[in-house]
């Protein structure tokens, strides 16, 4: 097998990890103190302005056309740097893809330049709702026609960058009387439409430098063209868009747990015990060497889910195998780092204790670590694998 990344996918790897050591790191303890939100949004500027919020949209709106692997990679840094800014460059990335994949060509050329360059801060998804979270099929947010407008009402969850999000993927009933999981359907809908108002920001244990908000539909008019795709078949879109964004939450959580890791490494060669390096004791050595593995595992998981994308084959069941296990690595990774600083990965002194609260939610957002196992069996029964 051919591990090798091309030049250009090394490019923007190595351009990544510069510019998020330059410009994210330094600012992620602000963010996560609840501070800097104008250096957050300028620093998501300067991403779109070197074409980290488009890296997979073709070059004619405005993308860098650089494929699901350099995506990976470029999250990867961002992750080890800011998890708050990588999620929030993940989720534009893909509102970026669905458009792209089923958006009408009007679409493409209204929407896509805009994510691409930073018009928007950012994009977002509303697709949770208090009843419809693993389940998203069974939705209650309802769009109906009047004239020559769709009329939006309900209320979407844990909703990444709504504060900010200039554009927003939302998906509704179209057809109540449909079988569940069919007559859903997808719409584009501008912030300043009318009905759409952002609620409160959530008080989160980690990645608080990501704002995350209720957004409510009420009585929201949106023209008959910002229908996406097909009448009442936005599940399969929304299902087909969460595989791709479990690449993304992978690649974020690998971040940080190479983040976590190399804090450790430098700790446990600094600190002395008993009058040597605790890095020279066998304990300390092989909980280091196990979560090693764990990233170089990750890792292979994570470019074969994006390997497949690439190359236009399924890949479904190769992402939820990448999402479960890098995100449940990051809570290993995070949880040794923690230990392996004793007392001092306790107090804010050392970052460890932010990465283990950012890991966290990893194992959550994007479908549950048991929403994974269960895609996962599901795929390798029906192949008989």
């Amino acid at each position: 097998m051919h591990f090798e990344l091309t030049d250009e996918e090394k490019l923007i790897r190595d351009t990544a990890r510069r510019l998020a050591a330059e410009r994210l790191a330094p600012l992620a303890p602000a963010l996560d103190r609840g501070e800097g939100r104008e250096a957050f949004l300028s620093n998501l500027r300067f991403l779109a302005e070197n074409g980290f919020m488009a890296l997979n949209i073709r070059a004619a709106y405005g993308g860098a056309e650089a494929g699901a692997v350099a995506f990976a990679l470029a999250i990867e840094e961002l992750g080890y740097a800011c998890t708050a800014t990588a999620v929030t460059a993940s989720v534009t990335n893909m509102v970026g893809e669905v458009i792209q994949a089923i958006g009408s060509e009007d679409q493409k050329r209204a929407y896509l330049p805009r994510l691409a360059d930073g018009t928007y801060a950012a994009g977002a998804f509303c697709l949770t709702e208090s009843g419809a979270g693993s389940d998203p099929s069974a939705m209650t947010t309802r769009a109906r026609r009047e004239g020559d407008e769709w009329i939006l009402d309900g209320t979407k969850l844990y909703i990444t960058s709504a504060e900010y999000a200039g554009l927003f993927v939302v998906w509704a009933v179209t057809d109540p009387e449909a079988p569940k999981g069919r007559g859903i359907s997808c719409f584009l809908v501008e912030r300043d439409a009318p009905g759409l108002v952002i609620g409160k920001a959530e008080q989160k244990m980690g990645q608080t430098g990501s704002a995350t908000n209720a957004v409510h539909f009420d009585g929201c008019r949106v023209p008959l063209r910002a229908l996406m795709g097909r009448e009442n078949e936005g599940f399969r879109v929304a299902v087909g868009e969460l595989a791709g964004g479990r690449i993304g939450v992978a690649a974020l959580s690998l971040g940080i747990a190479r983040a976590a890791m190399d804090a450790a490494k430098t700790y446990v060669r600094e600190r002395r015990q008993f009058g040597s390096r605790i890095a020279d004791f066998q304990g300390i050595q092989w909980m280091i060497a196990d979560r090693e593995v764990d990233l170089e595992a990750a890792r292979l998981l994570i470019l074969q889910a994006a390997h497949l994308k690439d190359q236009g084959l399924p890949f479904a069941k190769e992402a939820s195998m990448a999402k479960l296990f890098a995100s449940e690595a990051a809570h290993r990774c995070t949880d040794t780092a923690l230990q392996l600083h004793g007392g001092a990965g306790y107090i804010k002194d050392y970052p460890v204790e932010r990465y283990a609260r950012d890991a966290r939610i990893t194992r959550i957002y994007e479908g549950t670590s048991e929403i994974q196992r269960l895609i996962i069996a599901r795929e390798t029964l029906r192949q008989g694998g």
